[in-house]
């Protein structure tokens, strides 16, 4: 590691009504994560480029450091942030800071609007448990019960013997 000063990573962001998702994108095998009630802080070092990444981001609002959780995904941090005030409408923004940080992006691939969300819980499907968020962030989330069965295929084509070459 050289003696140059800390970047931050390239940090997504999206929001449901309770909740609040982080992805800091960088590969970083053992980083230092701490969630607090008004702010998030993180350190590690990228796997590809071996440079420090780090940076702490003073939330809107407050969230619940005990039910928050984070999972390295190997090419991404991702986390999940609990809302203190459940009844609260979405946060204008991550920070209360009127500038938006260069490293800060919205993630479309998960964010919802307001009247989409309030769609969902109408129709159902709504899950409010971080862990199986979790589980199904990584790829855990599922019965046995859920995956097909292949034991009733017949026998492959691929499996009949060729005859020689000539």
């Amino acid at each position: 590691m050289s003696g140059e000063a800390p970047v931050p990573p390239a940090v997504l962001w999206a929001q449901r009504k309770e909740d609040v998702f982080l992805t800091f994108s960088i590969e970083s095998k053992n980083p230092t994560i701490k969630i607090e009630k008004d702010s998030v802080y993180f350190k590690g070092v990228n796997e590809s480029d071996k440079k420090v990444h780090e940076v702490t981001i003073m939330l809107y609002d407050a969230v619940i450091p005990e039910t928050s959780a984070f999972v390295n995904k190997g090419r991404c941090i991702e986390m999940v942030l609990r809302k203190e005030k459940k009844d609260a409408s979405y946060w204008p923004s991550l920070t209360k800071d009127k500038k938006k940080p260069h490293y800060l992006k919205v993630d479309f691939n998960k964010w919802k609007d307001e009247d989409d969300e309030e769609d969902n819980e109408n129709g159902g499907g709504n899950s409010n448990d971080i862990e199986e968020m979790l589980r199904s962030m990584v790829g855990g989330g599922g019965d046995k019960a859920d995956k097909p069965s292949f034991d009733d295929l017949e026998t492959d084509s691929d499996d009949e013997n060729l005859p020689d070459l000539e």
